[in-house]
């Protein structure tokens, strides 16, 4: 590795540790020339798939356009930039390991639904309703009342209702 501070081409590693959740390798090193010391990071450089889209047009994956889809689901909803960023990464990788040079936009719209699903309702239902472009509000209601049976207890524990259960049916008051 070339210094950046003289150019020298001898530099020696002084520690090494795993970082960004063991996706790459922060490299502590030190130029053997000037004895000035700096931080490197070595990651696996692999491709994304080309995206196929609906018309049959062909374009490079767009790491942005995942992370806009989904920060605009989420957009006003309690979600950390952690647990999102998981969620792409999830998704990245989930592309990555179908071994296809190309995946078609409907696979990474699944992936982002299923995403959402995990990690807020009402997102969920916002991305479903531009992404499956519900026609009428039966479908709506159907995607709703899916979703409604599908989160586990914990999930289900941690969001607000969207469509009113049991007791709540009842009129007040009778």
């Amino acid at each position: 590795m070339r210094c950046p501070f003289c150019g020298a081409d001898d530099t020696k590693v002084i520690d090494s540790r795993l970082a960004n959740e063991g996706e790459s390798v922060r490299r502590r090193r030190e130029c053997l020339t000037c004895s000035e010391r700096f931080t490197t990071f070595e990651t696996a450089e692999l491709a994304m798939p080309r995206v196929v889209k609906q018309d049959g047009t062909r374009e490079p994956f767009n790491e942005d356009k995942l992370r806009s889809g989904i920060t605009r689901a989420l957009e006003k909803r309690p979600v950390n930039t952690e647990a999102v960023e998981s969620a792409i990464s999830r998704i990245k990788h989930h592309l990555r390991g179908t071994g296809d040079r190309e995946v078609s936009s409907r696979l990474i719209g699944e992936c982002v639904m299923d995403a959402l699903a995990e990690l807020d309702q009402v997102a969920y239902i916002r991305f479903a309703s531009v992404y499956r472009s519900f026609e009428d509000v039966s479908a709506f209601r159907e995607a709703i009342e899916r979703l409604e049976k599908e989160p586990s207890p914990e999930m289900r524990a941690q969001q607000i209702s969207l469509l009113p259960r049991g007791e709540e049916k009842k009129p007040k008051g009778k």
